[in-house]
């Protein structure tokens, strides 16, 4: 079996105002580089040893994975099908601005309709995106341990395949926070759920900002 971390990025400002990142490079702000500084440190603590660290191109995921990278001195590889779904016009709107200017495409993607998000990506074209990546990756890693570090909406979609769920809504999924850890064990046939949206290393510092909290959108795979 060859062990997968997938890592959501750390936090940003458009996190704490509710507004759509999609494809749009928007970096860490001060909490997102203590989170992912924790999250380096926690690994290291634990003992956790990566053969190869892979990440979205976005600077959110890249700065959370060169903090990992440097702490366990593992370089970082650039792979930009972990980028986050693209939202085209939504991509810096909150969720109420995209109800109030999307209101008909908003309803029929809540009443379970793919639809491009603003024009862009709809979430099968992510989960095909992100799995394709993934099983490329492992293929060539078979038996090792490997970090995905990437978006809460690709993390969404890898866990809805390795469930074999096919609704596009991945609502059933939580909410991911912010360089929360998800572990997956995938063999030659099948994937298997090990750790979902994993915190620890957030909640011991018992400082509630940073952890992040489920936006009004979390039914949505997208940030």
């Amino acid at each position: 079996m060859t062990i997968v971390y997938l890592i959501r990025h750390g936090e940003t400002d458009w996190n704490m105002e509710g507004r759509w990142q999609g494809h749009i490079d928007v970096p860490l702000n001060e909490i997102g580089y203590r989170q992912a500084r924790l999250l380096a440190n926690r690994l290291a603590r634990d003992g956790v040893q990566f053969q190869a660290i892979y990440s979205s191109d976005l600077s959110r995921a890249y700065q959370t994975a060169w903090e990992i990278g440097a702490v366990l001195k593992v370089p970082v590889q650039l792979l930009p099908a972990l980028r986050e779904i693209d939202t085209g016009e939504w991509s810096g709107l909150t969720t109420n601005e995209v109800r109030d200017r999307f209101p008909a495409e908003w309803e029929q993607i809540m009443q379970g309709v793919d639809l491009p998000r603003g024009g862009g990506e709809t979430t099968a074209a992510l989960r095909r995106r992100v799995v394709t990546a993934v099983e490329a990756m492992v293929a060539q890693h078979r038996g090792k341990t490997l970090a995905f570090v990437t978006h809460g909406g690709c993390i969404r979609a890898l866990l809805a395949h390795a469930e074999n769920f096919h609704d596009t809504n991945f609502g059933r999924y939580p909410h991911i926070g912010n360089t929360s850890v998800t572990v997956l064990e995938i063999g030659y046939k099948h994937w298997r759920v090990k750790t979902v949206n994993d915190m620890q290393h957030l909640e011991v510092e018992h400082l509630p900002e940073l952890v992040s909290t489920p936006p009004d959108d979390a039914e949505l795979p997208a940030q």
